[in-house]
């Protein structure tokens, strides 16, 4: 075997190695993730509010503000549960009632927030973005 060629079959064995070694480090792990803690109506649901802006299939496709909060997941209250879920929701729509819930809301996006949760259920319905859906809510201040 000549120089050039060892040189040139070393440089591919290294690129293996350098590209492959993450992937072996990446596997899953075995031990099974734990559900997460049970939530109830009057509980506090806490998290960044993000405010998305979806098509609203009942008003004609009209475009309508959305919120949401990205939180640890949690367990429903039964018969909910997981929402068929390995861990449980971390992801929860606010649905506003009002204009001034919906003023509330976005001022506060992009921010930390917290919120008393009084209705919680599992999203249901085709399309919705979120795990599960706030229904009645209030916005507790620090």
């Amino acid at each position: 075997m000549t120089t050039h060629r060892f040189g040139v079959g070393l440089g591919f064995a290294l690129l293996a190695a350098v590209l492959l070694a993450p992937c072996a480090g990446a596997q899953p792990s075995d031990a099974p993730q734990k559900p997460g803690k049970l939530i109830r109506a009057g509980d506090v649901l806490s998290g960044e509010l993000n405010a998305m802006r979806v098509r609203d299939a009942k008003n004609g496709g009209k475009r309508v503000a959305t919120y949401q909060i990205t939180s640890e997941p949690r367990r429903l209250p039964p018969p909910n549960g997981l929402c068929n879920l390995e861990t449980g929701p971390e992801t929860f729509q606010l649905v506003t009632t009002s204009q001034a819930q919906a003023a509330q809301l976005r001022s506060l996006a992009g921010k930390e927030i917290s919120v008393k949760v009084d209705e919680i259920a599992c999203a249901e319905d085709a399309g919705q973005m979120s795990e599960a859906i706030v229904t009645k809510w209030s916005v507790v201040t620090k």
